[in-house]
Formats: structure tokens, sequence, C-alpha cells
């Protein structure tokens, strides 16, 4: 089993205080009265700030203000218990006690064979995550007088298009908390025999999208120029023989950060699979309705039982990069997801392919230089294939910071880049998995403005690049730097 050597992975695209005295509405007879000003007096200011999340600071802040403006000596009372809450809450042990319970949900146990840092493909759903590495939306109960089990339904239960959670890619069970999908694992055949194993998100059948719950994408029928589609025939028993295209999953990735005041461009960013001139996830079937679907290989010329690693610890000479678990008697694989944006909403994504070799090392991917036949830099116009995926390079840093986000942060802390896609499923009508990647830097100027923060939304950051508070690399023009990355979108959280 090979060992995956890096300093510190992300999943991302390569091309590149303290609280002051703080004003609280009160409540009295049941309606907001003047702001109360928390007192640093008596310690309890001190005590809040010290708190391990931001809902906990807000919870004790209100509480406080609430006590603070009555005299009366029941109220004092209370306010002294509320002191002696929290500073119980706070000792060294129960401070140790949240960071190694922290630690062990935002991070997990690691696996030495892939080489990954422990922290670079968990999705941050919890209370006590930093909110510089989370994406899940906030409960509609903070700021309500009621709790969150009053709140009906979300209204894209009543209609996907409406605002609320949807699993998009249905195929498989989703793990919201860890990050993952667990899709059926299908096995097809080269020509010359090697067996194939790989996985389905995308068609351009759109009944059959339906039916297998996977996403129907009409753009990808633009997508066969040069070799950025190949070919395969059904065959008896449901399998697929290829005409061409292997993926070679032997080599070992190895990504090295730049140095701390710039850890992009890495210094190294090698990928762990690499496929042939003729690979790609995207496969037309010529004598079975001729429709393109998007089947990115997981495993490839090995035998059954030399992958089936259904309780983890998959060796990645072996197997793609992302998968977490593959069990090949009952014909599953488990794969990571990525966390990004679209349209302000937030998204779980996969990615399985790039078609630079930097970029598949930074997304944990597959090198397929094939998809680089596919046109770049025409999105949303007439026989385009691609939609388009907003990097950050140089945004705010650290996952304390609600704005964290960019591949500065993302190579030095870990974790992902967050990402903003194009159109997806139910909010937009021209979906694609082929992602057309536009990277911008925000400039000094915004910068020394204070202007930069976290977009994430197309819409907005276009604006940005207008007003000149983000450029291509280097003060460039804004806009696709040409490289594809296969992102199949998976699920909305709003």
């Amino acid at each position: 089993m090979k060992r995956k050597t890096l300093l510190f992975s992300a999943s991302a695209l390569l091309v590149v205080g303290s609280l002051s005295a703080s004003l609280i509405s009160s409540h009295a007879q049941g309606k907001r009265q003047a702001p109360t000003v928390l007192s640093s007096h008596d310690g309890t200011l001190e005590l809040i700030e010290s708190l391990p999340n931001q809902g906990a600071r807000a919870q004790a802040e209100t509480t406080a203000a609430l006590l603070a403006e009555s005299t009366d000596s029941p109220e004092a009372a209370r306010r002294q218990e509320l002191r002696l809450q929290l500073k119980s809450a706070n000792t060294p042990e129960k401070i140790q006690q949240r960071r190694e319970a922290f630690l062990t949900r935002s991070l997990g146990s690691g696996n030495s064979s892939s080489g990954r840092s422990v922290g670079d493909r968990v999705i941050a759903t919890t209370e006590q995550e930093m909110p510089g590495c989370r994406i899940d939306p906030a409960s509609p109960s903070i700021g309500a007088d009621v709790p969150a089990t009053y709140f009906g339904p979300a209204p894209s239960t009543v209609q996907k298009e409406l605002i609320g959670p949807l699993q998009l890619l249905t195929a498989g069970q989703l793990d919201r908390a860890a990050g993952t999908i667990t899709l059926p694992l299908y096995t097809g055949q080269m020509r010359n025999g090697k067996q194939v194993y790989y996985v389905l998100t995308d068609t351009t059948d759109q009944a059959n999208a339906a039916a297998l719950g996977l996403n129907f994408s009409a753009k990808l029928n633009y997508s066969d120029t040069g070799h950025a589609v190949r070919t395969a025939s059904l065959r008896s028993g449901g399998v697929l023989t290829f005409n061409e295209g292997e993926v070679d999953f032997a080599p070992v990735r190895k990504v090295t950060p730049g140095p701390a005041n710039a850890p992009f461009p890495p210094t190294v960013a090698e990928p762990g699979s690499v496929g042939d001139s003729l690979y790609s996830p995207l496969v037309r079937i010529t004598n079975a309705g001729n429709h393109i679907y998007n089947a990115p290989v997981i495993a490839f010329g090995v035998a059954r039982d030399k992958i089936h690693f259904p309780d983890g610890k998959p060796d990645y000479s072996l197997v793609h990069d992302q998968v977490v678990s593959i069990d090949t008697r009952n014909n599953v694989v488990k794969l990571r997801l990525a966390p990004g944006f679209s349209f302000a909403r937030p998204v779980l994504y996969l990615s399985t392919e790039s078609s630079d070799p930097g970029v598949a090392a930074l997304e944990d991917n597959t090198f397929a230089p094939a998809l680089n036949d596919i046109d770049t830099g025409n999105d949303d116009s007439a026989f385009s294939a691609t939609e388009r995926l907003f990097l950050t390079i140089n945004g705010p840093v650290g996952c304390g910071n609600p704005q964290r986000q960019g591949m500065f942060s993302a190579l030095t802390d870990g974790r992902a880049p967050l990402n903003v896609l194009g159109g997806i499923p139910t909010v937009a009508t021209d979906y694609s998995p082929m992602w057309d990647v536009n990277v911008g830097v925000w400039t000094d100027s915004a910068i020394q403005k204070q202007f930069r923060s976290r977009v994430n939304e197309e819409f907005q950051i276009l604006a940005l690049a207008e007003g000149g508070f983000i450029t291509g690399p280097g003060g460039s023009e804004y806009g696709s730097v040409g490289i594809i990355v296969n992102c199949p979108i998976v699920f909305r959280f709003l």
C-alpha cells in the first residue's frame, strides 16, 4: 500500500476585535427597547469572550444584558449565578475537552496511506465548528423567540426550486455531517479485457437521469469535441465495453505549499492518478441511445478482491484518491465531497478529474488531459459545454475568520477553499459538471480599504471584477484560465 506524501493538502484548484462592549437589545414587556451596554467591571464580559463558539457567546451576552437592566436582588443573584456558570464552563480542563472533541469531529482520524492532512476533506456542520470553515446554515430559531422545533418543513420539501436542503444526486446515500456520498459501483471492461470500475453522476438522457437519480445536463451534448468524450458499447448483462482511455492510479500524490507568506502556488503539485491521452470521464454509449454519461473511473485493471476495502483505509495506488471506502461485494463506493457555494447557497460536490496536473494534485483527483479539448471562456453562449467555477487565491485566512476563503487559507490550514459554482439544477437551467475555472485575486487597494471578504455568488464576483477590486492573476483581466474540472453537484443546503 503506497503512502501519499504532502505537507498540507487542500480541496482546491490550482492557477493559482475581540468583542468590545457589545450593544444588546433588551426585551421588556415583549418590546425591543434601548440597547444595554455590557460592563466588564465584574469580569462577566471577559468570561463571555472566552466561550468557544459564537452561538454560546451570543446567548450569554443576551442573558447578561437582560440581567444587567434590573437592580432587583433576585436578578442580581441570577447575574452572579450566570458568572459562576461561565467561569465553570471555561476551566482549562473543559477548554481542553472541547478542543479534543472539536478536533475529533472536524479533523477525523486521518489515513496514513493517503498522506492527506487530516482536515482537508471534512465538511463543517456542527455548532462548535469555527465560523470560517463551516458552510451549513444557521438555525432559523436564532434571533427568534421560539425554538427550532416550532418551524415547519423547509419550502424545498414542497417545491424543490424553493429555499431549503435538497439532495440533487440522489443515486446514493448522502452523509451530510461527514461530507460523503455512497454510490453504486459499476464494473465494465476495455476491449482488451481489463476491468474498469466507475460511478455515474450525470447524463444527457433526461428520462434516465430521473430514473437513476443522476443529474441531467443538456450542456454535455456540446462536450464531444476532440477527445473530450470517449465511446463505449453496451453488452449483455449491462456491461459497458470502453473503446479507449485508461487510468494509472499508481503515482504518489504530492503537494507542498509555498512559503508562509505566499503558500500559493505550491512548490510541488503532482497528481495521484493520471489518465492517458484518450481518457475522459465522459462516455457516449454508441449502441444504446447515443447519450453521454459522466462516468468517472474509480479503479482500473485490477481484480475485484484487490480493491475490497469496506472498512476504509483503501490502497490509493489502486483506487481514486477521493475514495473513503469501497465494497466490491456489495458494489458500492463511498466518496469524499467538497463544500462550496452556488448563487449564495452552500453546496456539496464531487471532484473527480481535472485537465491540469497541478489542479488534479490539489483537487485529489485524476489528471485527464483529454478534457483540454473542451472549449473554455464561452459559458452561457450557444453550444457551450461548461459552467463557470470561481476560485479566489488570496481571500481572508483562518478558520476563526467568518470571511475565510481561498487558496492561501486552504494551503495553510488544510481545509477547503470554498469555491463558488455557477448554475446548478433547480437554481439554473444551464448546469454542467464541466466547470471552467475563473481565478480571482483581491487587489492591494481592495485589501487596504478592507473590502476583502468571502464571496458566494457569481454576479457578486463579476461586479467586484468590474469595479476593479478583483483581477486575474498578476493583475490580468478577470476570466477563464482555460482549465476544466469535473465536479458533479451532489447537495444543496438551502
